[in-house]
This record gives structure tokens, sequence and C-alpha cells, in this order.
């Protein structure tokens, strides 16, 4: 977590020194934690996260807005909701449950598969990176995600049609630290911004798969 801390104030203070048109950080829906209220509003305190992490990203926004207070500095945090796609990160859930089914090795199902994600493709999390930059506020959060939250259930059944393959899947209870669900109201930027996301997990999950299959002999 140092770089979320130390890291992210090393940014703010570049930007103070060599004043920018636009700072736009990424946020996460980890900083909601326990908080009840579904789906999530930026209207909330978001003072309870559940993990370090989330706290880490919510100490980000407090500095940012500091920044922006004291410098005039304009800065968007954007809260990203369980983003997914090609070219994502090898040890987050999607990749890591293709590469094992592929290799018909079991896969860890956490929260026996019924936790819920509003999971995002990087399409629409592009968009609303884009239309943020386009559109510099003085201050601002937004939730970046999608218009529905899924069972991750449903998420590997997908997954498993794309691949054409059954997962072997080891069921555990939910870990520390991770929320029962995520789900993001998106009402503030599409006001503000004309945010629409448009890809759902249906056609998301299958272009990750075109993409994996193209990529998987490539690098071995």
């Amino acid at each position: 977590q140092k770089s979320n801390l130390e890291g992210f104030l090393n940014i703010l203070e570049a930007c103070r020194k060599f004043p920018v048109k636009n700072l736009i950080y990424a946020s996460s829906s980890s900083i909601y934690g326990a908080d009840p209220k579904i789906p999530f509003s930026e209207e909330e305190k978001s003072d309870r996260p559940i993990s370090l992490y989330g706290a880490t990203k919510r100490a980000n926004e407090l500095m940012a807005h500091s920044y922006s207070h004291l410098y005039d500095i304009p800065i968007t945090g954007l809260r990203f909701f369980t983003v997914y796609g090609p070219w994502m990160r090898p040890d987050m859930a999607l990749f890591k449950f293709a590469n094992k089914i592929q290799a018909d090795e079991p896969i860890d199902v956490y929260g026996e598969g019924k936790m819920k994600r509003n999971f995002t493709y990087i399409d629409d999390i592009i968009q609303g990176v884009m239309l943020s930059l386009d559109n510099p506020q003085p201050y601002a959060l937004y939730n970046i995600g999608n218009d529905r939250t899924e069972v991750l259930d449903d998420y590997i059944k997908i997954l498993e049609t794309c691949l054409g393959k059954p997962a072997i899947k080891n069921y555990l209870p939910q870990q520390p630290g991770d929320m029962t669900e995520t789900w993001a109201d998106l009402s503030r930027i599409r006001q503000d911004l004309g945010y629409k996301p448009t890809t759902n997990i249906d056609i998301g999950i299958k272009k990750f798969v075109e993409w994996f299959k193209d990529y998987l002999p490539r690098r071995s």
C-alpha cells in the first residue's frame, strides 16, 4: 500500500510544483466497504472500508481534495468497479480462471460463488476516462461501472461457455475484506459527463476469451 499513499502524494506534489490542466486518478469501488446502501452512491460518506486497500484508496480521495482546495488543481477521482478485458493483469480473477480452466486445474471460488460484482468491460472504463479528461472539474468523484450487478457463478458459467470447457470449482467461504456485493450508482457521471456503458458480460467475456486464445500460444 506504500505506492497508494507515498506514490500518490508524490503525484500530487508534482502537480503542485508543475501545474496541470487536469489530473485523473484511479480510485476503487473498494472504498465503499461496509456501506449498507446498494447501489453505491458518491453521496455516501464511505468511511467504512473493510480492506486496507480500500482504506488507502479512500485516503487518496481525501488527499486529492486537500490539494485541489489548497492549490486549485483540477482533480477527478474515478471509482472503478471490477474492470476486466484483454490485457488485464494475470493475477485478476477472470484471467486466473481462464488459465486454470484451460489447464484442467481447479479454480477457487470464494463466497461459494454467490458474491455479486458490477463487472465493467475495459472499453467502458476507457470511455469514462476520456470523458473525464475532456471535462476538467475543480474536484470530482465518479463511479465508473456497469448498469447491473452479476453473480460470480453466472460470470464463471459464461467463461466456461466461451472457452468450451467446464470449470472444476473449489467453493470456499468469503475471504476477510471481500465485499458481498458491489454495484455502481451511475447517476452523477451520466448527468455530468454523459457516460453510458454498453458492454454486458456476455459480450465482454467473449471478447476477453478471443484475445486470451490468441495470446496464450504466444506467451509460451
